[in-house]
């Protein structure tokens, strides 16, 4: 039986676009809801700013030498807080959209100088720089067919792999390159890949490891040289790597099918040989499971359909089953990218893992006079909440990575002239500390459209003293007619604290 490639994603219009839409709050508020916000941006920003100290207090991580083809962690190496708050522009790139095109743009990336972007069958990478020349394309590495599948991690030397489908239709090329340069530095074929699709192909890196699955096999190369390390194929086993969490560990998610059920289980591996090291079974009646952390092992399951219900905390040495924490009040984010299309099983946007805690979005609030929503911290061994993180009326809060054992965290703002920020919380002091105060641009059509900072449709980065925001998918406000699109928007500071 030949199931047969799916509609090409880059012909097809965005025809289940709407399909989340709505998911998180809208911006209908009124002008009064504006001005109330204007206030809250500035008066915070300030309050932020005179309240900072030298970092006393903290509880970073301490810092650990990683090798090159280590998994950049950045629970290990701790960013250092600004001279100075205020941001400025350091990249905006426009990109011109044909009337009724939609391009995907699945995968960013970001070094200290250096942010690429994924669209299509290309790479570009763009040049940090200032506000006097934000748009520097500094390299275009072009590809044999479009990307299927990306690795959001970048390696501590600053490489990163994707899987791309050549002209024959099935994904079954990945290659490595180094995001400062630019330069591919490996490209091989998949053996046996007849059935990856851009709809089931997925990749992590994992200690000098690039490890694919597709749902019908898997393969995994080595970092440095791209040697085939091992693979497998269904052949007639019921049961199959269907994706993998990366990073400091490697975590397969394995289906299971027999008539019209399905199980899943959770197996760590040793990534050099594919060994299962130890197994997790997930319980019956689970729609989908992700893997938001290799180690520690956090999974999130959805017990009643595609959203997450619950997260299950495992030992890492052995698999067993440390807690659980109820999903009801959060809104984690883990449905693949766009359309079903450039699935991840290893990132949930709202959720982020540090080496004791767990830090999950809250569900917006329905009265406005109250805190836009909250992020909470769980102890990752017995999923009780440690420590809350309020937003503010008409700003909403999200975790974007963790700095040590802080997190950093992301402040929207209503209004495009005041202040959206970039926040370090310490979540046992319950200090803030502001890395960044930037305005997000709300531009019109004509102007390159608006800055898109909701995580349900963009990339949202903290990199090495920058923010990047990258949506998913490019196209015109407004399908009738071309237009131009903020396709990478950058910003930083003057300077870090030495």
């Amino acid at each position: 039986m030949s199931f047969g490639p799916p509609p090409s994603v880059y012909t097809q219009s965005a025809l289940a676009a709407d399909r989340s839409r709505g998911r998180r709050r809208r911006r209908l508020l009124g002008a009064l809801a504006a001005a109330v916000v204007i206030m809250l941006c500035v008066g915070g920003g300030l309050f932020w700013y005179h309240s900072a100290d030298d970092g006393n207090g903290r509880t970073d991580a301490k810092q650990a030498r990683q090798s090159p083809d280590d998994v950049r962690d950045n629970r290990l190496a701790v960013e250092k807080a600004p001279v100075s708050p205020e941001g400025q522009t350091v990249v905006e790139h426009e990109e011109k959209i044909a009337k009724g095109d939609t391009r995907y743009s699945p995968g960013v990336w970001a070094t200290g100088k250096i942010v690429a972007r994924a669209v299509a069958n290309r790479i570009t990478g763009y040049e940090i720089g200032d506000s006097l020349d934000p748009d520097n394309t500094a390299w275009t590495l072009r590809l044999d067919g479009s990307v299927c599948a990306v690795s959001r991690d970048v390696t501590v030397d600053g490489r990163t792999a994707v899987v791309v489908q050549p002209a024959h239709g099935i994904c079954d090329q990945v290659l490595m390159f180094d995001v400062a340069t630019g330069k591919q530095l490996w490209k091989r074929k998949i053996p046996a890949a007849d059935f990856a699709y851009v709809t089931n192909t997925d990749i992590a890196l994992t200690r000098g490891v690039v490890a694919i699955a597709w749902g019908q096999g898997s393969a995994a190369y080595d970092m440095d040289s791209g040697r085939r390390l091992w693979n497998t194929t269904l052949a007639t086993s019921q049961c199959h790597d269907t994706g993998y969490a990366g990073g400091p560990a490697l975590l397969a998610l394995v289906i299971c099918k027999q008539a019209d059920e399905k199980t899943y289980r959770v197996e760590k591996l040793e990534p050099r040989t594919g060994r299962v090291l130890w197994r997790y079974p997930v319980g019956k009646g689970v729609q989908d499971v992700y893997l938001p952390s290799s180690d520690p092992p956090v999974i999130a399951v959805a017990a009643g359909d595609t959203t997450p219900t619950d997260l299950i905390t495992l030992d890492p040495g052995n698999g067993g089953l440390r807690a659980t924490v109820s999903l009801k009040k959060y809104e984690p984010y883990c449905d693949p990218e766009i359309l079903g299309y450039f699935g991840v099983v290893d990132k949930c946007t709202g959720i982020v893992v540090g080496r004791d805690r767990i830090f999950l979005t809250g569900k917006d609030a329905s009265d406005i006079s109250k805190p836009a929503n909250h992020i909470t911290a769980f102890d990752v061994r017995t999923g009780r909440a440690v420590a809350t993180f309020q937003g503010r009326r008409f700003q909403s809060v999200l975790p974007v990575r963790m700095n040590g054992d802080d997190l950093i965290l992301y402040r929207d703002c209503l209004d495009d002239v005041q202040s959206a920020a970039m926040v370090d919380w310490n979540p046992r002091t319950g200090k803030e500390t502001p890395y960044l105060l930037f305005r997000v641009p709300q531009g019109d059509v004509e102007h390159g459209g608006k800055v898109e900072d909701n995580p349900e449709f963009s990339f949202i980065l903290y990199a090495e003293g920058h923010a990047f925001f990258v949506p998913y998918q490019l196209e015109s406000d407004d399908p009738r007619k071309a237009g131009s699109v903020i396709s990478v928007f950058g910003v930083g500071t003057a300077g870090l604290k030495h």
